[in-house]
């Protein structure tokens, strides 16, 4: 398998970090939707990231459309996600919160970024900005309520899309998500970073590296 898409991406990133916990074997090409656009499109028309070229040349799109696939190919080995329902809702609901805050700091992003100052519409950003720093505070509140294990042997995908999420909004979108009040969501994230699944696919420009 081929993932595509760079791993400052956090629904890239995700998955990359996701496979090596469900112990598949894939390679990553480190294609940008606005500088490779052309090399992307190629691949994938809809240009989008991530996307997965699975070993029968079917492309899939969406990290949690991937991660379904992928986690019926590597069966029950590593389950990312918990069987009991009790376990499982918890687990949706921290995934659900963390995906919402990657989407509103890549519109924050993509608002400072792509679209000219004269354009940029203050209430929406401002908007924007809440609902992204309700996500975390909803995740702060979970952890205290719940905490998470971050060992290598117990992380879930909950744990890593939160990780992920956090990591990219305080590289990206730092002003808006201070650490102030969310220390439990900083102190996990700051763990899960240190796993050798989450070194090999660090956040950036590079490309994912077989960890040892």
């Amino acid at each position: 398998m081929q993932l595509i898409g760079m791993l400052d991406s956090p629904y890239v990133r995700r998955v990359a970090i996701a496979l090596q916990f469900m112990g598949l074997r894939f390679t990553h090409d480190p294609l940008s939707v606005f500088r490779t656009f052309d090399e992307f499109r190629a691949i994938n028309p809809v240009v989008k990231a991530p996307s997965l070229v699975c070993d029968d040349g079917v492309v899939l799109m969406d990290s949690t459309l991937i991660l379904d696939y992928a986690a019926a190919l590597a069966g029950p080995g590593r389950p990312l996600m918990p069987a009991a329902l009790a376990e499982r809702q918890h687990a949706l609901r921290l995934i659900g919160l963390a995906l919402a805050a990657c989407e509103k700091s890549v519109q924050l992003v993509y608002e400072k970024n792509l679209r000219p100052e004269e354009k940029r519409h203050q209430p929406w950003t401002a908007r924007v900005a809440l609902q992204l720093q309700a996500a975390f505070d909803l995740l702060e509140a979970e952890l205290e309520r719940r905490p998470l294990r971050s060992d290598r042997g117990s992380i879930d995908l909950a744990g890593i899309t939160l990780a992920v999420a956090w990591r990219f909004a305080r590289e990206m979108t730092p002003e808006a998500v201070p650490p102030a009040g969310r220390a439990r969501i900083a102190a996990f994230g700051a763990a899960a970073e240190t796993l050798p699944e989450f070194q090999a696919a660090q956040y950036g420009s590079g490309t994912y590296a077989a960890a040892h």
